[in-house]
């Protein structure tokens, strides 16, 4: 017997306190509750948690959510355990005991939700415990994650569907925030579902206004941005250099700021992102490192200094702002040098196919791999020595490498971290005797004693978030006592890092057998061609409200124009007599009177006045009469 709406409700009201569901919040929870696979379209800030979490309580059973930021499921199960609900994580760093006692809390009754990162889904021991659970359902956050032709697909994603054939009675729920009508199909077709069954909210956002703003000065124009709108700010740019230079240029102006990328140490990312989370710092400038979790409901603005690839990534990442319902700003910085940028990043992404296979050849040489030889066999991979080593350079090694892993040659695992390790320099008598350590140090030395052992002896990897859980301190000061503990030569610490690393899951081949296919190559480079010419599109394109330019790729059509983004605002300040948009409006179905594409610039031959020219396109674009795509217009 399935729970009753009261019984949501009741959940609802004694762990969050609130009085009702939002939006298509309920539809979602009772879709999964009846048994039937579900995926829900949900915008950022849109309450997609509560579609999973509410039923994992009312339902008899274990939900599994698969998740795949680590430091996103630890926060969830850190907040649900505060409001006194039975929630666990697994994940690589954890000992594998700790593991072992979750999975068994899990099988049990121990636990009504379960995080874990899709790259566990496979591992034998999960799978051997997981016969055993009685799972409620399944969960999918992040859900585009699992389609080639999204934004961000990742093959470990592709594991899901196995679990199900572990568990065939069990329903899926997908959730994602980012998803056009291809992709919707792709997930349930990925994810094995029984039938179609989508629920979708509106992607608007009312109080956000989206601008573009063209400028050749794109850091005096941030700078003048910033100073416009007071409250908390996101900066999002390309590279980590990039990162750090805007940020050392804010502070040197006056607006306090820190950035982010994932070439900084964890403890730093974390320490930074506490640091703007709890506004001791205004702006964040970031990389797209900075992501997927990101929940500061009261982030006023968000700039793109550089373009991202996509419309799915921009619209992500501009969803940043406002998410306590007032008004914000998304901003995209744009000029004409970012055309050939953008352009630039689909050969970067998808290089030819010879030096693709250039690239495993090299990488055979790299770790002396003999041909049939290396199935099985992971290794380090340090992208500069081998670029330094071969004469490569790392965008190009890194998307080949990218391509070679969905062409099932390697596993190219980029975010692998390598456990923090410790060992004593001291002997147990020295240490004793030592009447120099502080309180704090005293303590996180008893912790390290009482949870490991063997430290005396050899290198043991340790917990850092274990050992700040045993002593109730935070992370960051277990990780500057530790290193604190090195310097003075009492311990030797070897701090936690992310080493990519290469995995053959394949023998070595020759490299003119070496396939790679055209779902691998040629329709992913197509699909990533096509998504940077949207995002081109919707920079240059200033003659149709923003908000519908986004919400129609997303397959939304809305009524009306926001009244807020910069073209709206641009129109509202021209009242143009009807007659000439009829004229203008006539002039431009005449060149496309023909059934053939056009380019958009072929529109300044006519001789009317620019401004005019796309008030009338516009309309014409709205009304669904013309449509715009890569740069060429066309009658529907």
């Amino acid at each position: 017997m399935q729970p009753t709406e009261d019984r949501y409700r009741e959940i609802l009201r004694k762990y969050w306190g609130f009085d009702d569901f939002r939006g298509i919040q309920r539809e979602i929870i009772d879709s999964i509750c009846s048994g039937r696979d579900t995926l829900g379209l949900m915008p950022t800030g849109g309450g997609k948690s509560l579609t999973f979490q509410v039923p994992a309580l009312a339902m008899k059973g274990v939900c599994i959510v698969i998740t795949p930021l680590i430091a996103l499921m630890k926060d969830q199960v850190m907040h649900l355990r505060k409001h006194g609900i039975r929630a666990a994580a697994i994940y690589g760093s954890m000992m594998h005991n700790e593991i072992i006692t979750t999975l068994e809390n899990c099988i049990f009754g121990g636990i009504d939700l379960l995080y874990v990162s899709p790259e566990r889904l496979s591992s034998e021991l999960f799978q051997t415990k997981l016969k055993h659970m009685k799972v409620s359902f399944i969960t999918v956050d992040e859900a585009h994650c699992i389609s080639q032709w999204g934004y961000d697909f990742r093959p470990s994603y592709l594991k899901i569907a196995d679990i199900r054939k572990l568990k065939p009675g069990v329903p899926v729920l997908a959730l994602t925030a980012t998803a056009t009508p291809l992709v919707t199909d792709d997930i349930q077709e990925k994810l094995a579902f029984k039938e179609k069954n989508v629920f979708k909210m509106s992607f608007e956002r009312k109080n956000l206004a989206y601008i573009v703003r063209r400028t050749a000065d794109k850091q005096e124009e941030m700078i003048h941005i910033l100073n416009s709108v007071s409250g908390s700010a996101i900066v999002y740019v390309r590279s980590r250099k990039r990162s750090k230079e805007i940020s050392g240029l804010l502070n040197k102006c006056g607006i306090s700021a820190t950035f982010y990328n994932a070439g900084l140490e964890h403890v730093t990312r974390d320490s930074r992102q506490t640091e703007w989370q709890n506004d001791k710092v205004r702006v964040m400038v970031a990389t797209n490192a900075f992501g997927m979790g990101i929940d500061k409901p009261d982030v006023r603005v968000v700039i793109h200094i550089d373009s991202p690839d996509s419309i799915e990534a921009y619209f992500q990442e501009a969803g940043r702002a406002g998410r306590d319902g007032n008004k914000a700003y998304a901003v995209l910085l744009y000029n004409n040098s970012d055309n050939g940028k953008l352009e630039k990043r689909i050969n970067e992404n998808f290089p030819e196919k010879d030096y693709i296979k250039k690239v495993y050849e090299h990488l055979a040489y790299y770790y002396q791999i003999g041909m049939g030889s290396g199935l099985g066999h992971k290794f380090e991979f340090n992208i500069d020595r081998f670029c330094y080593t071969f004469r490569h350079f790392p965008v190009q090694v890194d998307s080949s490498l990218k391509i070679l892993a969905k062409a099932g040659y390697i596993e190219y695992e980029e975010d692998s971290d390598t456990k923090a390790r410790v060992r004593f320099l001291l002997s147990r008598n020295e240490l004793y005797r030592l009447n120099t350590l502080s309180e704090k140090e005293t303590a996180v030395i008893t912790a390290l004693l009482r949870t490991y052992g063997g430290l005396f002896t050899d290198y043991v990897y340790i917990d850092e978030a274990l050992i700040a859980q045993i002593t109730e301190m935070e992370r960051p000061q277990i990780y500057m006592i530790l290193k604190n503990l090195s310097e003075r030569k009492i311990i030797h610490f070897i701090p936690r890092k992310k080493i990519p690393h290469i995995v053959y899951v394949h023998e070595r081949e020759e490299t003119e057998r070496l396939v790679i296919s055209r779902d691998v190559y040629e329709e992913r480079k197509e699909q990533f061609r096509k998504r940077i010419y949207a995002m081109l599109d919707y920079a240059r394109t200033d003659f149709v409200c923003r908000s519908r330019q986004l919400l129609r790729y997303f397959g939304e059509e809305r009524s009306s124009d926001c009244g807020q983004c910069d073209v709206c605002i641009d129109c509202n300040r021209r009242e143009t007599p009807k007659k000439l948009l009829d004229a203008a409006e006539k002039a431009i179905t005449d060149i496309l009177k023909d059934r053939h594409p056009h380019s958009v610039s072929e529109l300044n031959a006519i001789k009317m006045e620019r401004d005019l020219i796309g008030e009338a396109l516009q309309w014409l674009v709205n009304e669904e009469k013309v449509y715009i795509e890569d740069g060429m217009i066309s009658l529907w």
